[in-house]
């Protein structure tokens, strides 16, 4: 088993049996609308240090990023072999290019 799976399983297993003290709990307990402002929180920060061209900070924010996403699957029932299965699914396309609106010319 991997990091990434058995970050997923402590995590349920934290939904299932909670733990004084614990991060995990608390989002848990406060909710979606919580686990969701974590999320967009970590989201950002990543890009501020990806920005900042700090790749060691980077890594950190990513790995906090996982895992608030972490939190947010489990919190909503999401196995992690479905986004798993539907990674694989997307890399066996070919041709896949979306086409975007521009709406940034400097981007």
């Amino acid at each position: 088993m991997d990091i990434l799976h058995e970050l997923y399983e402590t995590v349920k297993g934290r939904r299932q049996e909670k733990q004084e003290g614990s991060y995990t709990c608390y989002l848990f307990e406060k909710g979606l609308d919580k686990i969701l402002k974590k999320c967009g929180e970590e989201c950002s920060e990543v890009i501020i240090a990806a920005k900042n061209g700090k790749q060691e900070d980077t890594v950190g924010e990513l790995a906090d990023l996982l895992y608030h996403l972490t939190v947010l699957m489990v919190n909503e029932g999401i196995p992690f072999e479905a986004v798993e299965q539907e990674l694989a699914r997307r890399h066996q396309k070919q041709g896949n290019l979306k086409q975007f609106h521009q709406v940034d010319k400097n981007t």
